[in-house]
């Protein structure tokens, strides 16, 4: 996560550095979740069928040639073909290793062992944009992508020291010729109301992740804007410690509606944002929404999902946050654009109520995990 994180917050300045206008920037910027979504899939039968080192082998020598490329990369069209390779080997690793991870697992262990796995992802997306500026402000964009090819290589050399290489699951019980014939799926169909779900609750993440620095500079708000995903890291990792325990005891729906509530409560937070404190109960709002749910969303996806296509359950979670991703920047500059700054949050509450929609349409296949768990 650091590998790719560290990119994001300065890929499009530098494309602009390189003659490109803003509108390409932002493309090139995109390219890489664009592409990482439409590979995501092929990426999950991949990992169900091989060996998962190999498949982290292979994604995270991609990412070192991509996070090297945009170092020397001197023209808009290299840094466009490095974000394309950039978007492979994320794609790979992150459902890679997602499923290597809980394969680890013991089954009734899934919600606690995600939850570590989640304060990682969190960490990463917390620690590493705030690197990267500030060593593009110390030295220049091309040292900053070192350090990126740095956290490339280290992971590189970490996954030769796991013991158990992750070999593909073969059911133990004999199987009819008909039922062991390969299938190509897109996406495994129980996890997709989890794909949506998180996808619903992502959105004012992504939306505040991109325009939180420009709302409170159009607003002239008191507050530092820089100073709420670091807030947000920091709940989320107390919150994620403290309740680690519960993840694999209360049932998804309950998990559901007190996140739903957390996010609304971020979004009144950036509303009425007129002081710090306020920041901080924004914070606190989308890491007990969002940020938890994260992580009860892909061990659900996990449980749910049968042991042979858990890479196909993870391509699809991931798809959701990939979408996710996507929707919650363009929203943001829709709403941005047409509404009231006042109005912003308030118009994306309605997630909330598409989120309960989403859940009362697929809850008795959700219910699946309280029943096991």
């Amino acid at each position: 996560m650091c590998s790719s994180m560290l990119i994001n917050p300065i890929i499009v300045g530098f494309t602009r550095s390189l003659g490109a206008s803003t509108l390409i920037a932002g493309g090139v910027t995109a390219a890489m979740n664009v592409c990482s979504l439409i590979f995501r899939p092929f990426a999950g039968q991949i990992v169900d069928k091989i060996t998962k080192y190999k498949v982290a082998f292979i994604g995270s020598g991609l990412l070192v040639v991509a996070t090297a490329g945009y170092a020397v990369a001197t023209a808009p069209w290299m840094v466009v073909f490095f974000r394309i390779v950039h978007g492979f080997g994320f794609a790979l690793s992150s459902i890679c290793l997602a499923t290597w991870f809980s394969s680890l697992l013991p089954r009734e262990r899934m919600g606690a062992g995600m939850s570590y796995y989640g304060m990682m992802n969190a960490l990463g997306m917390a620690v590493a944009p705030a690197l990267g500026i500030w060593v593009y402000h110390q030295v220049n964009y091309r040292v900053a992508f070192l350090c990126s090819t740095a956290f490339s290589a280290v992971l590189l050399i970490l996954i030769q020291f796991v013991i158990n290489r992750g070999r593909p699951y073969q059911p133990r019980t004999q199987v009819t010729k008909k039922a062991a014939e390969p299938r190509f799926r897109i996406v495994q169909p129980k996890v997709i109301p989890i794909a949506i779900i998180l996808m619903l609750l992502s959105i004012p993440y992504f939306a505040t992740q991109s325009y939180i620095v420009e709302y409170v500079a159009a607003r002239q708000l008191p507050v530092s804007s820089g100073s709420f995903f670091i807030i947000y890291a920091i709940i989320l990792l107390v919150v994620r410690l403290v309740f680690k325990d519960y993840f694999d005891r209360v049932a998804f729906k309950w998990f559901l509606l007190i996140g739903s509530i957390c996010n609304l409560i971020g979004m009144m937070g950036l509303t009425y944002l007129t002081n710090n404190w306020w920041m901080v109960l924004a914070a606190a709002g989308l890491a007990g929404g969002y940020g938890v749910m994260y992580s009860v969303c892909q061990a659900t996806a996990l449980l749910i999902a049968p042991l042979d296509e858990q890479g196909l359950a993870n391509s699809t979670f991931y798809i959701g946050m990939d979408t996710g991703m996507i929707l919650g920047p363009v929203i943001g500059g829709a709403l941005f654009d047409a509404l009231p700054l006042p109005t912003f949050y308030p118009a994306l509450m309605i997630t909330v109520p598409l989120t309960a929609l989403v859940y009362l349409i697929f809850h008795r296949q959700l219910a699946v995990k309280a029943q096991n768990s």
